[in-house]
């Protein structure tokens, strides 16, 4: 049976389903890892579900490591900054948005920005701009292949090359991001 969880996930605390592949089951107030229709992003686990179906609302990837904990720092300083030149720009235009706040996902694909009524016209190219100098600022990208690809050819098996073979990934840039990649 596949391990399925209720996460609360993001600024706005969505409640998700989400299924870990391993059926590994985390207790609550565990924060894990999740793969969302928005990209990955940090949760809570509230509860494991008892009468697991087969709808989730993603995956759940694993439990929080300390490489995590140093990224998701790095994102809160650049996070900072982001809703600073966000303001500014609301202002620049004349917009009368209120900006509540910033989500940046934990593989830098994209920062969500909350405003307080409409999204402002013009926008996207603003918060496209802003989430390259994200990519850049938190040197995401090699972490955001990592999680996604594994260390090398066939990560997480037996068969890996660099030393990472099921149930020690040792070499990986993120400690056990391959954990979920199998034969």
């Amino acid at each position: 049976m596949l391990g399925q969880h209720w996460v609360r996930v993001g600024v706005v605390g969505e409640v998700g389903r989400f299924t870990a592949p391993d059926a590994a089951r985390y207790a609550r107030g565990s924060r894990v890892v999740l793969r969302t229709r928005r990209g990955l992003e940090v949760g809570d686990v509230l509860s494991p579900i008892e009468q697991a179906s087969g709808y989730a609302d993603g995956v759940l990837l694993r439990g929080v490591t300390v490489e995590d904990d140093l990224l998701l720092a790095r994102l809160d300083r650049k996070k900072a900054e982001a809703l600073d030149v966000c303001q500014q720009w609301l202002e620049r235009q004349g917009m009368p948005a209120v900006l509540l706040d910033a989500e940046p996902m934990l593989d830098g694909s994209r920062v969500f920005f909350h405003f307080l009524g409409e999204v402002p016209e013009g926008f996207d190219a603003l918060s496209d701009a802003l989430t390259d100098e994200f990519r850049q600022a938190t040197g995401i990208d090699k972490f955001a292949e990592t999680l996604e690809h594994g260390c090398g050819p066939g990560c997480g098996t037996d068969d890996a090359e660099n030393g990472c073979k099921t149930g020690s990934c040792n070499t990986c840039a993120v400690l056990h991001a391959c954990s979920t990649k199998k034969k």
